[in-house]
């Protein structure tokens, strides 16, 4: 058909069938976008190609967008459990490093050809790269087109059935990972509380040091039957009764130093107010509460703040991010003031400024090619590596004076869901070209051989981090991936779930995984 000539047509009814044959549930389980690449494979099989252009476009937005996502979670994820992870990295190269040596020893296999099918297998293009630089045999390139179609397919796979065979219910483990995620950020709650302890009568909030001596917010205070927002200077008195937010041992604080809890409600005064803010205005993006200086300044008390759908308890060294919400108290006459500082406007969120993003890209792209030279061995973090590093760093900064680097939430998702389906078809259509003449060629040993190393330490991994590490599976599935430096893998798994828990895992085991694939292959081409 003529019009499969054309790439722009082939791609797109790439994805539409892969979105309607993605959408089939059998027994409760789809494919869902990762179909893509299947149906890709198919035209590939019989001649329609996919230009690697728009490879390479969906691969840097993908990557790019997950590693801005991941960015402020992965630093603090690799203090928790980087030991971990990079045990399960360890494994998985290491067992699939003693299988390919293990073919080429007892196989009778060339071993430039082993290396190439281990690179394939593990769907590693730093991994090839290295294995022609260290043979200098062509047989590399043969081995990395025999191992790498299951290398794609069996990780989508094996990533889609885990759950399934683990008997593992996604939304339990999603819930499982938000709790774990927000174990360092208790719940924040608010109590009022009489002022009976004699100690403070006749003392100011100042005086007192409130929120330095409990880490509670007092938000409102009591005098009689006049509710006011209290400032530094307000002046407790016996009988007063004041609001205060914080998390349950901040609060049983508030309790011993002012006095009893009571049940009477502070009624809302007809010049008091209380509002839910986004920050939404970039000159306020990456300063501290004590900076903005609230409270002395407008009168205004910050109660909690909410980022990520976990609430936090404020304190002077507060750092705001983009897109939080903001709980504000605050006199009426002043909350038109409030609200200009901090933005609140929701139609910001859904703005996409490009100049962040091509920067980024290229920056990344520029760090991919910077190498590192130790005698005969040289390394490199290559487009992806470079591109997700580069992503990881910016994502985890913010704000660089007026450039913003972070994305709303929907943005991030149109972005990489874009750049996701190029990639799948493309990827697809280029492995399909040459499945069956390679299997004709090199008959089923090789391709069998690939299975192995592409299975077998993915389930070696997998039990060892379910069973003995008791891993949440979330988590571990963007261990698998990261290990097996798969993208099409996190790719599937990427829609499972609308936590960030297996990109989190990706971006950390990814570095470590190339670079220990790359000495693996530095050490079987010397053995």
């Amino acid at each position: 058909m003529e019009l499969l000539g054309n790439s722009y047509f082939a791609l797109f009814l790439i994805i539409l069938i892969g979105f309607i044959i993605g959408r089939i549930k059998i027994k409760g389980i789809s494919l869902d976008v990762s179909a893509v690449i299947f149906v890709a494979l198919v035209f590939g099989h019989f001649g329609v190609i996919v230009p690697k252009d728009f490879q390479y476009l969906g691969l840097v937005l993908f990557i790019f967008t997950i590693g801005i996502q991941a960015g402020p979670g992965f630093f603090s994820s690799f203090k928790k459990n980087g030991r971990q992870l990079a045990i399960l990295a360890t494994i998985l190269i290491v067992s699939s490093s003693l299988i390919t040596f293990g073919v080429y020893y007892f196989g009778g296999i060339d071993r430039s050809l082993c290396i190439g099918l281990l690179t394939g297998s593990l769907t590693s293009t730093p991994g090839l790269a290295a294995a022609i630089d260290t043979t200098g045999s062509p047989l590399a390139s043969i081995g990395y087109g025999i191992g790498y179609p299951f290398g794609v397919i069996g990780v989508i796979l094996f990533v889609s059935f885990l759950p399934r065979i683990l008997r593992v219910n996604i939304k339990q483990a999603e819930d499982q990972y938000r709790h774990e995620v927000s174990g360092g950020f208790p719940e924040i709650r608010k109590r009022n509380f009489r002022v009976e302890n004699e100690n403070v009568f006749g003392k100011t909030i100042g005086e007192l040091r409130i929120r330095y001596m409990t880490k509670a917010v007092v938000s409102r205070v009591m005098h009689g039957d006049a509710a006011i927002t209290p400032v530094s200077d307000t002046v407790l008195k016996k009988g007063d009764i004041i609001k205060a937010v914080g998390t349950s041992a901040a609060l049983d604080r508030v309790r011993l130093l002012i006095g009893s809890e009571t049940a009477t409600e502070i009624p809302l005064s007809t010049q008091y107010d209380v509002r839910s803010l986004l920050v939404t205005n970039k000159e306020v993006v990456g300063k501290t509460l004590g900076q903005l200086n609230m409270l002395n300044t407008y009168n205004t008390t910050v109660t909690r703040i909410r980022r990520s759908g976990i609430d936090l308890s404020p304190s002077p060294s507060s750092k705001l991010q983009f897109g939080d919400k903001l709980i504000v108290a605050c006199n009426r006459e002043n909350m038109e003031q409030v609200v200009r500082i901090f933005g609140d406007d929701d139609r910001r969120l859904s703005d996409t400024d490009f100049l962040p993003i091509a920067t980024g890209i290229i920056l990344g792209i520029l760090v991919g090619k910077l190498s590192l030279n130790f005698g005969s061995f040289s390394f490199s973090l290559g487009l992806t590596g470079g591109i997700l590093l580069t992503a990881l760093v910016l994502g985890r900064t913010g704000k660089t004076g007026p450039v913003m680097w972070t994305m709303t939430g929907a943005a991030n998702q149109l972005l990489r869901q874009f750049g996701l389906l190029f990639f799948l078809a493309a990827v697809g259509t280029s492995a399909g070209s040459s499945l069956v003449d390679t299997f004709q060629q090199y008959g089923i040993e090789l391709f069998l051989y690939g299975i192995v190393i592409t299975l077998v330490p993915m389930i070696l991994t997998a039990i060892v981090a379910r069973y003995f590490l008791k891993m949440n599976v979330l988590t571990l599935l963007g261990t698998l991936t990261g290990s097996m430096t798969s993208t099409p893998g996190l790719a599937a798994i990427d829609g499972m779930t609308d936590t960030d828990a297996p990109s989190v895992a990706y971006a950390t085991v990814y570095p470590i995984a190339m670079v220990l694939l790359i000495v693996a292959v530095q050490v079987l081409s010397l053995i």
